[in-house]
């Protein structure tokens, strides 16, 4: 799609105004609390500038990359200088960023088109983005369904038609299953592949900046602008940016394509799995082999995620205290330090918020960190070897990218375990740092209506292009059979 739009307006067919009005209009009109609600912010003024920047550089005969002009949305937990940022909740509403993360520097240097920012759950931690001070997003294949999370807002954005790329977030998750739910495609890149600088944290050792699209070759596009080294960021790895499209040769032939065991027991949704399977046939007659492997320590995934990743969330969130940055309750009302973090912290953050920096300062505290925190950390270890071992044996790794497709909306919120599985798939990525990518596979029929189904390539690590490309080749032969929503232009 980017391509198509970017031909189109270098051809002069159309502007990039006219397609950033096009594009303001839809997510106007999807923006209510029984619709998708895919933003928090839309800044129509800054959007409308950036595209009139975009035709005059045309105008002049300048030259401009692929991306000029082509709208996208920013999840709200990635900072724009002069724009408010919340991470979904209260304790940061009115918050404007003073400086910009690195990857908005990027994207603006390739003169991207920016709609506003995209609604998620509270500070990334959720799996629906019911966990939001702001709405509830919706998945715009059944509005009674959620879009799946932490990145709901900006997987509901590009599958609702309303952008046409988005960038998110994944510490577990948290684009590949929103992806796997809107029918879109996510890419989680390798753990330090794109900086993170100027990002709200909440799992400093698994959060990683990744890119949502309608197709592999938009996600190529996006992630070619965002990639690379940044001095700014300790955990950026020491690779150059590269155009990934260039790696899209359509071709699989002779790769070899891990299919793990343990990923298809108890718990998996019978039509995902008839997609899972189906899809791996695609895979054959493209000309992959599919190899039996075995990743041993799964079981012990979720687990471990959820003490490491809550462990430092609390870790993180303890700056959020209303006198730097944030809500500032009426001082009066406190007669002491403890009270006023009560208060303030009591009130701007969630429920689930709550829930897991409790976990996560228990696992920490005195006495227990050695019985959980660290023994997590050895856990993760062997989780990362198995991983290892395996991808000696094969070039990705296969499986769906979550046991079942989108929940209706308020069906998981009273069961944390229950919303907590729908990760199970997902967190050992981020514990080993590889890359990973949910593309489309298939749907199933519920309530009358196909809601999609994604599978999850798994690659070796700094090998986006590997997994880029078995995308892209995969798409060449899957025509879905649900939906897909665009803006004719």
């Amino acid at each position: 799609m980017i391509k198509e739009l970017h031909e189109k307006i270098k051809s002069g067919d159309l502007t990039s105004e006219q397609i950033a009005q096009a594009y303001l209009k839809k997510a106007h009109a999807q923006q209510s609390p029984d619709d998708v609600n895919a933003f928090i912010t839309i800044d129509d003024e800054l959007a409308i500038a950036q595209a009139k920047i975009v035709d005059r550089a045309y105008a002049d005969g300048e030259d401009v990359g692929v991306l000029a002009g082509i709208p996208g949305a920013i999840k709200d937990n990635i900072l724009m200088r002069g724009v408010q940022t919340t991470a979904g909740s209260k304790i940061l509403e009115g918050y404007i960023a003073p400086y910009s993360a690195t990857v908005i520097d990027k994207l603006r240097d390739d003169h991207a088109v920016i709609l506003g920012k995209a609604n998620l759950d509270e500070f990334a931690c959720g799996s629906s983005t019911e966990h939001s001070a702001y709405g509830v997003s919706r998945n715009p294949h059944d509005l009674s369904r959620v879009p799946g999370g932490s990145s709901g807002g900006s997987a509901a954005a590009v599958a609702s038609g309303s952008a046409v790329w988005a960038l998110g977030s994944d510490t577990g998750g948290s684009i590949r299953q929103p992806a796997s739910f809107c029918g879109i495609t996510g890419i989680k890149p390798t753990y330090g592949r794109v900086s993170r600088y100027g990002v709200i944290a909440y799992g400093s050792s698994l959060d990683q900046v990744g890119v949502l699209a309608h197709n592999a070759q938009d996600a190529a596009i996006v992630l070619s602008s965002i990639a690379g080294h940044d001095a700014r960021d300790a955990t950026s790895a020491q690779s150059d940016g590269q155009d990934y499209t260039r790696f899209l040769v359509g071709d699989i032939a002779g790769a070899k394509i891990g299919m793990p065991s343990e990923f298809l027991g108890e718990g998996l949704d019978d039509e995902v799995r008839a997609a899972y399977v189906s899809a791996l046939e695609k895979y054959k007659e493209l000309g992959a082999e599919i190899v039996e492997i075995s990743l041993p320590h799964t079981d012990a995934a979720l687990a471990t995620y959820y003490v490491i990743a809550l462990s430092e969330l609390s870790s993180n969130l303890a700056r959020f205290d209303g006198v730097r940055y944030g809500s500032v309750p009426e001082i009066d009302k406190c007669d002491s330090i403890q009270d006023y973090y009560k208060h303030v912290r009591g009130a701007g953050f969630g429920d689930e918020i709550k829930r897991r920096l409790i976990l996560g300062t228990y696992t920490l505290s005195a006495g227990y960190s050695d019985a959980f925190y660290k023994k997590a950390q050895k856990v993760r270890t062997l989780i990362r070897k198995d991983y290892e071992d395996a991808l000696e044996k094969v070039d990705y790794i296969f499986t769906p990218t979550v046991p079942e497709t989108a929940f209706k909306v308020g069906e998981n919120t009273g069961d944390p375990l229950k919303m907590y599985l729908t990760d199970i798939y997902t967190v050992p990525v981020n514990l080993a740092g590889l890359p990973a990518l949910s593309h489309p596979i298939g749907s199933a029929s519920k309530d009358g209506k196909k809601m999609p189904i994604g599978g999850q390539l798994i690659g070796k690590w700094f090998d986006e292009e590997g997994i880029l490309n078995a995308a892209h080749t995969f798409e060449s032969v899957f025509v879905p059979d649900f939906e897909r929503v665009g803006i004719s232009l």
